[in-house]
């Protein structure tokens, strides 16, 4: 097996690094470490979240650092506040015997008067967000013409979350010759292109497959009615003892709902989305990184950069629209080779997009039931058995009082005193369960077709029929309108008052969509989205006929004209 010393690292980081408990390279490290030290090349490397990417550029980094030149040599760009600093203490921790080389963490929601003067006082390695360098730049306290090295991590994140411009700006002051270093979890083409624009003939380093899942992830599935998903995430959450999880959702409001919900329910939950203030955010995760908080509930924008070890879960509140957020959620368990997993919770309609993203990853979803009551119950006394079995006992302590403790409770059976203990820990699960409605696991397996009966067509009535408790509601905004899901969710929650309007199955067509909403709301739905204004476009919408002709219902429409049904109705009035 390689080692540091056999890659080329030098005494100095070897010395520090073995202080941290490394022992031999990973393999993104074993990899990359080389190509930086030795060649001039630009470099692109395709590597999971956790794989030990920051060591992979950071020890080549401070090798290369000219300690004795108190300007800025290397630059490194991340996406979030909390990556910044991550990697700014993992460089200060590998130049723990390097005093002369300075590195600057430069990030929003702190000082700028206090990073200006770190700057002022000289910095060789510069660790930053787009934003706050851009303000630095254009205050004149940072220069660039020194920077040999320009590393951007997590380079999909960053363009996901709109920094395109900012790079492309901050990669225009730095010299033509500087090497540039691509790091990413997947390839998607805004990161090609920022590669095919700046970078002189990389080479590409695949850690894995490109765009794959992270080797020890399983994946694993449960499909159930919208009305259950809620249900079905508490019993995933109780069916797992030991669970230490971030829980996805797609919105800042569906965030703090859960999160509030859980909290409600007993759960060790908390929120973390945009929000919440920066000192909100900081206690967050605090408490989540010392495990005071075991179910984190999050947004993808406010999780980037979160950087927690020993993940047992990644749960997906349902599916995300872009393959690649789910490979960052899903790389977020599963790190530095250990196992975890990923449990995404669906409706049947989201199946189409959990096998586009089966065939991208690289990985098979397993189908699972959601967990009854008994297997619950079962899983959580047998967890507390084990507890038990492997608690330290300290004798010496102890013994002094289980001759009182031994008195008070012989009158009890071995049996009676077992279904006390085991009662203390689970009265609060028995109570629930005790009536707790069945959830109904939806079949993911096509219906036979009867003999005789026509094939599907994009029209059949399937897509315009509800599921079970719900009503399919219609709106005339569609993909041609630039009318997404996130349009939708968010269109609903500022315009219908109220309680909250839960949303089941959705269906985006070109000039309409289709979704499903609980019967009792759907009345007030369609009243709060009639009339209502989507970039301009007057909106029209109705409960949903499994027999209508949406699609030129939603082309009348478009031209100004009635429903057909009102046309009916006029020409009857006319006769």
């Amino acid at each position: 097996m390689t080692s540091f010393e056999e890659l080329g690292v030098a005494p100095a980081l070897l010395r520090a690094i073995a202080d941290m408990g490394f022992e031999n390279p990973m393999p993104v490290q074993e990899k990359v470490i080389p190509e930086l030290l030795g060649d001039n090349r630009d470099l692109v490397a395709l590597a999971q979240t956790g794989t030990g990417k920051t060591a992979a550029f950071g020890l080549p980094l401070l090798q290369l650092t000219d300690a004795s030149r108190r300007e800025p040599q290397a630059l490194v760009l991340a996406p979030t506040r909390e990556l910044c600093l991550q990697i700014a203490g993992d460089l200060a921790d590998f130049a723990k015997y390097m005093p002369d080389v300075h590195i600057l963490p430069v990030y929003g929601g702190s000082s700028i008067e206090s990073q200006m003067r770190s700057l002022r006082q000289g910095v060789q390695i510069i660790v930053a967000t787009p934003g706050r360098l851009i303000d630095l730049i254009g205050r004149g306290v940072v220069h660039l013409e020194g920077v040999h090295t320009v590393v951007l991590d997590e380079a999909d994140e960053m363009l996901n979350m709109g920094f395109v411009d900012s790079i492309n700006d901050i990669l225009d002051h730095v010299p033509d010759d500087r090497k540039l270093l691509l790091f990413s979890a997947t390839m998607p083409a805004e990161v090609a292109r920022i590669a095919a624009r700046y970078m002189r003939e990389p080479k590409e380093i695949v850690v894995g497959t490109r765009n794959e899942g992270a080797a020890n992830v399983r994946h694993i599935y449960y499909m159930v009615q919208a009305r259950d998903k809620y249900a079905t995430l508490k019993r995933v959450a109780d069916y797992n003892p030991s669970i230490y999880a971030i829980i996805f959702c797609r919105t800042r409001r569906d965030t703090q709902e859960v999160a509030d919900a859980l909290i409600h329910d007993g759960y060790n939950a908390d929120a973390l989305h945009g929000d919440l203030s920066q000192q909100q955010r900081d206690l967050t995760m605090r408490k989540f990184r010392d495990r005071v908080t075991r179910l984190l509930v999050a947004t993808d924008v406010a999780a980037r950069g979160l950087d927690v070890d020993d993940l047992t879960h990644v749960i997906n509140y349902g599916l995300p629209e872009d393959t690649a957020v789910y490979t960052h959620r899903s790389g977020r368990t599963g790190r530095a080779g250990k196992a975890g997993t990923s449990v995404a919770i669906i409706h049947s309609r989201e199946k189409g997009r959990l096998r586009e993203i089966e065939r991208i990853i690289g990985k098979t979803f397993e189908r699972m039931d959601v967990p009854t009551p008994d297997r619950i119950i079962e899983k959580q006394l047998y967890s507390l058995a084990d507890r038990l079995e492997r608690v330290a006992v300290n004798d010496n302590e102890i013994d002094k009082y289980v001759a009182g403790v031994e008195k008070k409770l012989s009158w009890l059976s071995t049996t009676d005193l077992l279904k006390r203990v085991l009662s203390l820990e689970f009265n609060r699960l028995l109570d629930y369960y005790k009536d707790a409605p069945a959830i109904e696991n939806i079949s993911d397996r096509p219906e036979r077709k009867k003999k005789n009966e026509a094939p599907a067509t994009p029209r059949d009535k399937d897509r315009r029929t509800a599921e079970r408790g719900m009503a399919r509601i219609y709106v005339n905004a569609g993909k041609s309108d630039g009318f997404y899901a996130g349009n939708l969710i968010d269109l609903l929650n500022h315009t219908v008052e109220g309680q909250r309007v839960d949303v089941g199955r959705i269906d985006l067509m070109p000039g309409y969509s289709l979704f499903d909403v609980r019967k009792a709301d759907a009345s007030r739905v369609v009243a709060a989205l009639k009339g209502a204004d989507f970039l301009g476009k007057r909106l029209y919408s109705e409960i949903a006929d499994a027999d209508k002709d949406y699609a030129r219902a939603s082309s009348r429409k478009s031209r100004g004209e009635a429903p057909a049904r009102d046309k009916k109705r006029n020409r009857k009035f006319k006769k």
